[in-house]
């Protein structure tokens, strides 16, 4: 009798040893995931991605140039899925889950050219959290007299 509850307490205490070590293992596993701020500033003809960290450090920058060697491809949408991926594949390294977006038209243009609603989709898909999104396209109040003369462009 006193053999088995030897026997029982060993194996209690093998028991106990095992599921420390697969507490240990789940708390190796999670690693602290992080912040960056994605600037996307999209014209009609270029879209640029700006990657920082939350204190404004660099992380990444990819254009559409740089993707592409058509000229007249740089602002498609297609074009901006490709940023987008370059963008997850420097990015996942560093453990960087989610995404503050600020997004940014030119001057006096009601609204952001063709990839920037691109970009967002097809990283929101890769997996990332976009945690905030701001339209930070600026405003001209009065400023300089627009080209086109008088009567307005003409078609």
């Amino acid at each position: 009798m006193e053999k088995e509850e030897i026997k029982t307490e060993e194996i209690k205490k093998e028991e106990a040893v095992k599921i420390t070590e697969v507490e240990k293992e789940i708390k190796v596993k999670k690693k602290k995931e992080y912040e960056a701020l994605i600037n996307i500033y999209t014209s009609f003809n270029n879209t640029i991605a700006h990657v920082t960290d939350m204190s404004g450090r660099t992380i990444t920058k990819i254009t559409g140039g740089m993707v592409t060697k058509h000229g007249r491809l740089k602002a498609n949408p297609t074009i901006a899925m490709f940023i987008a991926k370059r963008i997850s594949e420097e990015v996942k390294d560093m453990n960087i889950k989610s995404f503050y977006v600020r997004i940014r038209a030119k001057t006096g243009n009601p609204a952001p050219g063709p990839g920037a609603n691109a970009i967002m989709k097809s990283l929101s898909r890769e997996g990332f959290r976009i945690l905030n999104i701001l339209d930070s396209t600026r405003v001209a109040r009065g400023g300089p007299k627009k080209k086109g003369g008088r009567r307005g462009r003409r078609p």
